[in-house]
């Protein structure tokens, strides 16, 4: 089925402007993107007059479906709190479809998730990356692992400081991560010779981290837990990403030279605990001054899916480019979760995600008019 979307003022995710663009789909993918495009015959066409189109939004870092907002104790299954290490968890065995954060999603324009469990774990488990519509898990799935938890500073040290035991320092986190990928580094090399006669559900979840088939995404906020995520990943060759570095300005140069992804945020949350004091805006503008590459996250429900346009927005307002803002929602979102082939950008081949909005983005004023993934419409604007 072809179908074309004419008259469109198309942001592209990669930094392309086409004022009067065309975007042609063929069923998921997308078939062709520009000013001029010769249009086949038997096309369905739909004029946009004006009306903006983006690429579908990711927000790479939430706990949509495992921590349903409002639903008190019963709708937290993010935290796996009876051991500090958890690497055999997963994040797609808590996640509830029908939790109506996924709606809200739909309604802002945002199309792919990263869903993770919680911080409180120094290794929290396994995540995985879901379209934001559909009502089965299984079906829902973009990637499955996408990443492994950990977690550094305060979370940690504060949930088994109150039950009595390791770890209730920094050092102790520490420690206690490396002792973890020793034991899987050393379950690895007895796999490969043959001598493992009963399998371990955390070890084999730690074998695609050793092997670089999936990142360790790293809780850290300040800087110094920053670096110890980085010294722990050198130490072991492993890939991390680090999520919301919140003091992440204060080693810019270091977070550059590392080449390290980064995710920023919840940045409209409020400073609720001592590692959030120096939490703003200005984070993302010095990332961006030192060409680090970041994505913008509402850490879901820290803050609420649907103000993910807003954060960007206000970083604009503070500082950040609105084409870095905008990158930081798509195409270095996709990046920052490897799935760049299919998702991110409006680019031929890659899958139909898509926003038609009534204005730009940014405005505080403008509406999401459809969202649609791989080719089809999730969400349709109705007026009152």
């Amino acid at each position: 089925m072809l179908q074309t979307y004419i008259n469109a003022h198309i942001l592209d995710g990669l930094g392309n402007d086409i004022v009067k663009g065309t975007l042609l789909i063929e069923d998921e993918h997308i078939l062709q993107v520009g000013e001029e495009i010769d249009l086949p015959p038997n096309v369905s066409i739909y004029d946009c007059h004006g009306d903006y189109i983006t690429p579908g939004f990711i927000d790479v870092h939430t706990h949509l479906g495992v921590h349903k907002a409002g639903g008190g104790e019963e709708g937290r299954d993010f935290n796996e709190t009876s051991e500090p290490v958890t690497p055999h968890i997963r994040a797609i065995d808590g996640v509830n479809p029908m939790e109506r954060a996924f709606q809200d999603a739909r309604e802002s324009g945002v199309t792919t998730v990263q869903i993770m469990p919680g911080s409180a774990n120094v290794i929290g488990g396994e995540m995985a990356i879901f379209k934001t519509a559909g009502h089965i898990v299984d079906e829902m799935i973009v990637k499955s692992p996408s990443g492994m938890k950990g977690a550094f500073g305060e979370n940690p040290k504060r949930i088994y400081s109150g039950k009595k035991m390791a770890p209730v320092t920094r050092m102790g986190i520490a420690a206690l991560m490396r002792q973890t990928l020793m034991k899987a580094r050393d379950y690895q090399f007895r796999k490969e010779k043959g001598e493992i006669l009963e399998r371990d559900l955390r070890m084999e979840q730690l074998l695609p981290v050793l092997k670089k088939e999936i990142p360790l995404r790293t809780h850290a906020h300040r800087a110094d837990d920053i670096m110890t995520a980085i010294r722990i990943a050198d130490e072991f060759k492993i890939n991390v990403t680090i999520e919301h570095c919140t003091e992440g300005h204060l080693i810019a140069d270091k977070l550059a030279e590392h080449g390290v992804q980064v995710s920023v945020g919840p940045t409209m949350s409020t400073r609720s605990k001592v590692e959030l004091a120096d939490k703003g805006y200005h984070t993302m503008v010095a990332l961006e001054k030192h060409g680090v590459p970041f994505s913008i996250t509402t850490d879901h429900p820290v803050v609420g899916i649907d103000y993910l346009t807003t954060t960007a927005a206000h970083a604009i307002k503070h500082g950040l480019s609105e084409v870095t803002a905008l990158k930081a929602l798509t195409s270095q979102a996709a990046r920052h979760l490897s799935i760049e082939a299919m998702k991110g950008s409006l680019e031929k081949g890659k899958d139909a995600d898509f926003v038609i909005w009534s204005g730009h983005p940014f405005d505080v004023y403008t509406t999401v008019k459809e969202t649609f993934i791989e080719g089809k419409s999730v969400y349709k604007h109705t007026s009152s």
